[in-house]
């Protein structure tokens, strides 16, 4: 059995170091859904993008225009630069009027090129809106989630935080827990356990959000210890959605943790901070923070506390 688990663990490595679960086929996107695949181009691929198509289209255009000859009025003869740029006048319909075609085959790419002009001026600016107008969350999840007691039940821990200076209304969010399990029967699978936490959702997220999940008898995560997590390649899963109340749009965030980055015996630092107006802060700075947990200390505070009350 340990066999069988030690090969199946090695093959997803290798499998995953091939193809990453969120790694998308470039070249397929683009063949099977160019809509969705430039709207889900970062902004500096999707800039570049437009940018190489907008000269490809002109380089095209401009040796189309070498081939008509003295077709175009006032360009000097087998100049690439001239046939360019009056492509790019033609194409964005400027037309400065120091140069024009002169004759019918001039006229006819002339006719051609304005076209295509328009038509991409149509689809750019559909695809510009598109972009803009699509609600994005800024979501920030602590780099690290922590093991440690709470109410002396160890609890799986991690915070987000909205970025924005705006609402994030009834948010809620959803933790599942991903490993590598081989059945009775010898099938490798990856298994997915949605974890129960103590607060899943809330009617305004502003600042911060700790979200815990109890290790108790019910967990999928009892009994478990980081040795065991590593040997299951275990992740979690972590998605936030919520109304954003500047556009009263849904807003999706989602966030993997993976096996290393659940630290044990650990606690996230403190950072809430209050002003002398009253009002709550948090320090992003020490967002990412953590400090080392000691059961024993606390409990010994705990007792020294209670046998002073009495």
């Amino acid at each position: 059995m340990k066999t069988v688990l030690f090969f199946s663990k090695r093959f997803f490595k290798i499998a995953r170091r091939r193809k990453p679960l969120q790694q998308v086929d470039l070249l397929h996107s683009a063949r099977s859904d160019l809509y969705h695949w430039l709207l889900a181009l970062s902004w500096q691929k999707f800039l570049l993008l437009t940018t190489i198509f907008y000269l490809v289209t002109n380089i095209i255009f401009a040796t189309a225009y070498l081939t008509a000859g003295d077709g175009i009025a006032n360009a000097k003869p087998g100049s690439f630069k001239d046939a360019f740029f009056f492509s790019i006048q033609t194409l964005s319909t400027v037309g400065y009027g120091s140069m024009y075609p002169e004759t019918i085959y001039a006229q006819i790419l002339v006719t051609i090129e304005v076209w295509t002009g328009l038509l991409l001026l149509a689809i750019l600016t559909g695809l510009m809106f598109a972009r803009f107008s699509r609600p994005t969350a800024r979501v920030l999840f602590s780099k690290v989630a922590v093991i440690c007691p709470f109410n002396g039940v160890p609890t799986l821990m991690f915070r987000t935080a909205n970025q924005r200076e705006n609402q994030i209304l009834e948010a809620q969010i959803q933790v599942s827990l991903v490993r590598n399990e081989i059945s009775s029967e010898g099938h490798f699978m990856r298994r997915f356990y949605d974890l129960n936490l103590l607060r899943s959702q809330t009617p305004i997220f502003g600042l911060s959000w700790q979200v815990m999940h109890p290790i108790d008898k019910n967990s999928p995560l009892f009994g478990t210890s980081a040795d065991i997590l590593a040997q299951e390649n275990a992740e979690l899963w972590v998605t936030l959605t919520g109304l954003d109340e500047t556009f009263s749009q849904t807003i999706h965030a989602r966030y993997l943790y993976s096996y290393q980055d659940i630290l044990w015996d650990m606690k996230l630092v403190d950072i809430f901070l209050q002003a002398s107006d009253g009002k709550y802060y948090i320090d992003i700075n020490r967002f990412h923070d953590v400090i080392a947990f000691y059961p024993k200390e606390v409990n010994s505070r705990v007792k020294t506390s209670r046998v002073a009350d009495q």
